[in-house]
């Protein structure tokens, strides 16, 4: 029962993970750009773009992690294991996504693209 509950905090933890990975390193990046001179807000969408995959990274732990329960998964007939890495990576990337779009309403750059 325990491990049925762990799941939930699990796959809202990852979400927000990589929501703060995204919205912190693009906003600290884009105070870094701004202190080098350079357009803030052009330097956040980029940094949030190039960061987006780093975040899902960071938020399911790493990835030797997920491929070492993926491998249980297949190998150990564990399918749970792998339904619930699954749902932990779309949390992520959801999460990521999130935060690309904040990004994107915040600089507005998809218009000037």
């Amino acid at each position: 029962m325990g491990t049925k509950l762990a799941f939930l905090p699990a796959f809202v933890q990852s979400y927000f993970i990589a929501l703060g990975v995204l919205l912190g390193g693009a906003g600290i990046g884009g105070i870094g750009a701004f202190l080098m001179g350079q357009p803030p807000l052009t330097s956040m969408y980029r940094f949030a773009m190039d960061l987006k995959i780093w975040a899902v990274v960071a938020a399911i732990g790493g990835t030797f992690d997920t491929f070492y329960t993926v491998e249980r998964g297949l190998f150990s007939g564990e399918t749970r294991d792998i339904v619930k890495q699954f749902l932990l990576i779309i949390s992520a990337i959801g999460g990521a996504q999130t935060g690309v779009t904040i990004i994107t309403w915040l600089t507005q750059e998809h218009i000037s693209s």
